[in-house]
Parts: C-alpha cells; structure tokens; sequence
C-alpha cells in the first residue's frame, strides 16, 4: 500500500528543471540514451535540519522516521551513523525506509543529517541516470509529526568526493577524497550551516512510495587479521577472507598530502601487493588528499575487498586506525550451522555461506563488485540458499515481486532488476514461477502466491507466441537464449546461441518452457483455477523432436545429433525423460561429471536427486576435480567464485553467491530435510548421508521453528519444531 506523505520532495536545484528519463525497453529494440550531463554524475549532496525534541514526545511509545532518497542516502542523527537505503527500486514502486530512532534522540535540539549519493550512471546496481535526485523524510512520534522535509531544511552540494574512473559494467567511480574541501561536523547539532541555502522543493514528482519490505543492512566494524609494512608509508592489510564494505583509516599530515588506497579480492604473484586492478573488470584504486587537520577515509559506495595497500607519507598514516565497515542484509551466523567429519565439505559449504552472505545486500547480486545486480536466473539458487541459510524469507519474496513487477516492459519478465540496465534472458524468466514455488513452499503464503499468477500466466502468454504447431517453441529472438555460462562450459551444445539466437528448434529452452508449464499448473491447482492441462502434449512432442531412441539420450537440437550434459540434465529434473533413459543420463552426468558452468552444477545436482543418485551427488560435490569447489579451495577461496577456477573466465569475479548450490543440495537431499506441506507444517526427514560422514550436526531456523540435528556414529539425536508432523525415511 503506497504512503500518503505530509512532507515535500527535496531535491538539489540542479536538477529541479531537468526532464526525468524513462530507461524501459525491450532490451532488443531500438533505443537511444542520450549523454547523461557529467556535471551531475557522482553528485554528492548533504541535507540537515535542527530540531527541538519536548519530554511528552520522548514519552511516546514509538519515535520513528519513514526516509527515502534517490539514489540512495546515509543518514546521521546528533552525528551518530544510523542507517543507509534505500533497496533500488523503479519510481513506480519506490521503497521508503521506516527507522525506529527512538535510541539516538535526546531531550532538547537534535539534528537529521541526510548524506544523498546520485550515481548518474546506467546500469544494473542502482536505478539512476534518469535525474531524479532528492529526500523525503517524516519524523512521527506516536501520531504527532514532529519533523517533515520542507524548505526549512538547509541543503548544499559538496565537492569533497570526486569522481574518478568508472569500472565493472559502468557500475561505479573511483573515489577520489579531498579533506581540504570537507564540511566538518556537519552531522552535529552545533554546525553553524548559515552559508548554506535554504532545500528546495519539488512541486511535482512521479514517485508511489511503498514501505521497503525488508530491513536495512547490517553495518559493522571488522578489524584486520593482519597488518604488514612493506615499507615506510606502504602497509599490506589482509582482512582474513573476502567482505563487502569500506575501508577507513585516519591521518594527520601537511595539506596537499596524497594517500593511494588499492584493494582487492587477491594479491599479485610474490604476496608484496595487492591485484588492485581486478580480474573481474573493476579498478580498486582511491586518491586521498589531506587537509593538515586529523582527516578520516572512508568511500561512500561499497567494494568487495580482501586486502588493502596503503601508500603515504609514513609520519602521516595511523596503521592503528585501518579498519572495514563491512555492509550486507542481516544475517544470523546462527541460524544455520552445518558441521560434519568431512572437513573439505565445510570449508565447500563455509565458502558458498559467505558467498550468500556477502553477495546479499539490500537484493541478491550476481556478485558484489562488477556489476551489483540482481539476476532472475542467479536468484533460483541465491534465494534457495539464503531462504535456509537465514530462516528469513523477506529478500526473497521482494525480489521475486520485483521481477514480477517487471512485466509492464515485457509480459516475459526482464532478466536484471532492479537498475535501469535493460536484459532479457528467456532461460531466466522460465525459472520465475520455479522460485515463486520455492518460496510458497518456505513460507505457505498463498496470498502472494496469489497475487503473483497473474504474472506467471502473463510469462505463459508471452513465450506462447513462439510455439509452432507442436507446442515446441522455436525462434525465440525477443530474448538470449542462454543455456549455460561462461559460454566455453556449454559442453558444446548444439545451437546458435548468438542474440537473437539462430534458426530452428532447440532442447533447452523447450525443456525449461515445460518445466514452467508444469509450475504454473501447480499454481492453478493449488489456487483452485480452471486450466487445459498442455503438458502431456508439450512432452510427447519434446520426446518426438529430441529423444534419441537409439542412444536413449537427448540431442541438443532438432537437427543435432550431439547430447550436451545440458540438454539431459533438465528433461532428467523435469520427469520428461522416459524411465528407459534414466540409466543412461546419470552414466552420461557419471562420466562428464560438471561439464557445465558453476551456475548449471545446481540443476545437474537437483536432476540426480530426482532419480536417488545420492552416492553421486556427494562424489561431485566433495571432489576436487577441475570443475569442483575443491578446486575454488585450492585456488585460495574464502567466498565462492563465478567459475571454477579464477583462470576459467575472462573476469571472474571471486564473490558470486550463484555458486552456493552446495547449501540446499546438503540439506534437502543429503541431509534429507524438506517442507512436506508449504511452510514446514509437516516435514520430510530422509537422510542419505555418506558412508564418510561418521558425524555431522545440523542447526536450521524454519518459519516453525529450530531443527537441532546430530549424527555420531550411527546415533542419531534429534529436535524438530513443536506441533510439526515429521515424515521419516521408511
């Protein structure tokens, strides 16, 4: 439900006059972007307002404030760091944060603090370069408005923060900090801001704000496991393992003093420095100038960082102060634990829960450095991981809205959402009512489940228009085709995978479209809805244009006579391969093995456990093969890669949280433990655990409660949620 609002839209008058943009197209069409103006890019803007806070006002139950900014904010209160939003969300839909503040408020005056970051860039992190630009804030005690954004407030454009190259994916600047030109203590109540002119107010905006639907991120300090010093005024800092955050440090020197700071994911060969300009495509390399005062470093936008090399005036840098503010969505460490005799499989599941960990900030990103979005394809297993990792399906059931949302550009869904980066995966948007089952099976929220099948026959309507007259699709252009990726871990799949995609009829995107057919009729009959029931005939057809009756195996395409992994493992996953196949699909997966990118390695994992291959499952993932986590543990991992291997991939980024297959592998099919009925009312317990494990414990927070699991020696010990009927292995 969207938010009548009493307070007035503050924007910077740069932008007041500007014609707003509107980015959404179909990703193939003809479309131009005009330059955005450089003078507005990297915008950094800080807006204040000094209030008086009574003793009856303090006495109410709730002191609170609903805050919103575009693109994003920071906010201060009596110059404490409160808080930081909100999730990109398109302008339609745009999200305001509720902050209870009620901790951070004093009896007399008080000061709000609003830090406004507009990026100007087009691209997949934030939902920018279309000039809109400003704050909007009410400050509620009880029902008494105590505070609202008006032309009171005093605003200013600083210049302390300026641009310097942009990397990744048009994802982000260097930061290049001047402390001479920084207003200090402007957070502060006692901050003379005379100089600085009056907010100004929008008189029209095109905003329907709806509360942000999940919590702001967790901020926090993290000191580093190690400081080196390589030389006089040159530092070595190793945070231990791969984080998302900042870097601070302090320094007093002469004004005009330059500091360099690089970081990165890994350090350069010989350990002496840090890989500063990254295998991923981003250039982690800031400029510090010093003002002659004590000067404090900290960049406004987040990296994902490793390790630190600081080079300075020796007499200038405080080693002591180097420190991370790390930031990413709230996460419990113990909410879900997994221990077990196979230390390679804890370290495996380790690295893929600080992948998820890392990799979920206000949405799930594809990784947290090049490019910062969130992928619909990437979140069949994100969301899946980080549903149990957590016990918290708020994340998850906003992004699945979100693309759902994304039907107004095309009835398909779009592939990246939010941002203003238009991309279109057919492969992606099949999977979407996949996961909008996933979660009603997490959470039995049927009334969402209700709301988003409209979209889910919108996407049925969309990919209909490209079936011939067997109900097979063909020529599905509109969208990448894309199977797999990176494109050389396609197993030499059989088909003109170029955008658009070339002729004739291929086995993926068939195999996907009944996999979703099949979804969607789950959804109508748990929603009691009336349909023709296609799939019987969409099956015989796949078999008639796909099987190979001779090798029992499936072709890649209707004219190819080659059998990628892929195009065996989705009909074995999706019940379309006849019985007589089974035996020699799971051959094929035994002796390919993760002949697939990172990304797929789920689905072939997923296809075996629909067939029992449990014993095979638990060889590929506990292997340290090529195409193995082993492998990521070999090469030094602390968070799950993209790829296999850092030399796999042209930019292999080092976070990439679609890697994180192993976690609900481990639990829902070796450990055994499933939602027999949505939302955990009833649970199946079927373990198949491997003849290596002589112990394991499990902890897993469900929406019913915790499950306590321990196994030594043959003595199982057991604690599931009260008034939850347990299903057990026979």
């Amino acid at each position: 439900m969207s938010k009548k609002w009493q307070a007035s839209w503050l924007t910077d008058r740069s932008f007041m006059n500007l014609p707003k943009s509107n980015f959404y197209h179909k990703e193939l069409e003809d479309f131009v972007v005009e330059p955005h103006r450089v003078d507005l890019q990297h915008h950094h803007w800080y807006a204040r307002t000094v209030f008086v806070l009574d003793e009856k006002s303090m006495e109410e139950k709730e002191i609170w404030l609903d805050l919103t900014a575009d693109d994003y904010y920071k906010l201060y209160i009596n110059g404490e760091f409160v808080g930081q939003g909100p999730a990109q969300s398109d302008a339609n839909h745009y999200y305001y944060n509720r902050i209870d503040l009620r901790s951070h408020l004093r009896i007399g005056d008080n000061v709000i603090a609003v830090h406004v970051y507009y990026q100007g860039l087009l691209n997949r992190a934030y939902n920018s370069a279309d000039y809109r630009q400003g704050l909007l804030a009410e400050l509620w005690a009880g029902e008494n408005l105590l505070v609202k954004t008006d032309c009171t407030w005093k605003a200013k454009r600083v210049h302390d923060n300026q641009r310097g190259v942009i990397f990744g994916y048009d994802t982000q600047f260097t930061e290049h900090l001047d402390a001479r030109q920084s207003e200090r203590g402007w957070t502060e109540v006692g901050y003379d801001d005379s100089a600085w002119q009056q907010a100004e107010t929008a008189e029209t905006i095109d905003y329907t704000f709806v509360l942000q639907p999940t919590p702001l991120l967790d901020v926090y300090r993290k000191q580093p496991s190690h400081v080196r010093q390589l030389a006089p005024g040159h530092y070595l800092i190793d945070f231990g393992g791969e984080l998302t955050g900042q870097f601070v440090m302090t320094a007093q020197g002469k004004a005009g003093e330059e500091v360099h700071i690089f970081s990165g994911e890994e350090l350069m060969p010989g350990d002496q420095a840090v890989r500063y300009e990254m295998r991923c495509n981003c250039l982690y390399h800031d400029q510090w100038t010093l003002s002659g005062d004590s000067d404090s470093f900290q960049t406004y936008d987040y990296k994902a960082f490793r390790y630190v090399e600081v080079q300075g005036p020796e007499e200038s840098l405080r080693p002591s102060s180097f420190h991370a503010v790390v930031r990413h969505y709230p996460l419990d460490e113990q909410s879900c634990l997994l221990r077990s005799s196979d230390e390679r499989m804890n370290q495996i599941f380790d690295i893929c829960k600080k992948g998820v960990q890392y990799g979920s900030q206000e949405n799930f990103v594809d990784c947290p450095s090049r490019e910062k979005g969130q992928y619909l394809g990437d979140n069949t297993i994100i969301g899946h991981s980080h549903m149990l990792l957590s016990g918290d399906l708020r994340l998850y059931r906003k992004a699945i809205e979100q693309f759902g949302r994304s039907s107004f550009v095309c009835g398909g869904l779009m592939a990246v959402v939010p941002g203003h980066f238009m991309q279109e995966i057919a492969d992606f948007s099949l999977q979407w009512p996949m996961q909008v089952m996933t979660y009603f099976n997490y959470s039995g929220d049927k009334a969402f489940l209700q709301e988003m099948y409209p979209y889910a026959e919108g996407l049925l309507q969309h990919f209909e228009q490209f079936e011939r007259e067997d109900g097979m699709l063909q020529g599905v252009t509109d969208k990448w085709n894309l199977v797999d990726w990176p494109q050389g871990l396609r197993d030499n799949y059989d088909f003109e995978l170029t955008k658009p995609i070339g002729p004739g009829c291929h086995n993926v995107i068939n195999a996907l479209y009944l996999g979703c057919v099949h979804t969607v009729n789950e959804m109508r009959d748990l929603l009691g809805i009336h349909y023709e029931n296609r799939l019987p005939q969409l099956k015989k057809s796949f078999l008639e244009v796909f099987y190979d009756e001779e090798k029992a195996l499936f072709k890649d395409s209707e004219k190819s006579r080659h059998h990628a992994l892929h195009a065996n493992v989705l009909p074995l996953l999706f019940g379309i391969a006849p019985e007589e196949s089974v035996v020699a699909i799971v051959d094929m997966i035994r002796t390919k093995r993760f002949a697939c990118g990172v990304y797929f390695s789920y689905f072939v994992m997923k296809a075996l456990a629909e067939v029992g291959e449990y014993e095979l499952i638990y060889e590929l993932l506990s292997s340290d093969d090529e195409h193995s986590w082993g492998n990521m543990l070999k090469e030094g991992a602390t968070t799950c890669f993209e790829a296999w291997g850092k030399e796999q991939k042209w930019n292999t980024s080092l976070c990439h949280p679609w890697a994180s297959g192993p976690i609900p592998v481990l639990i829902e099919d070796i450990i055994g433990l499933k939602p027999a009925k949505p939302g955990w009312q009833e649970i199946t317990f079927c373990p198949q655990l491997p003849a290596t494990w002589t112990s394991f414990s499990l902890q897993l927070r469900v929406p019913t409660g915790e499950i306590a699991l321990s196994y030594n020696n043959g003595v199982w010990t057991e604690s599931f949620p009260p008034n939850v009927t347990v299903i057990r292995a026979e």
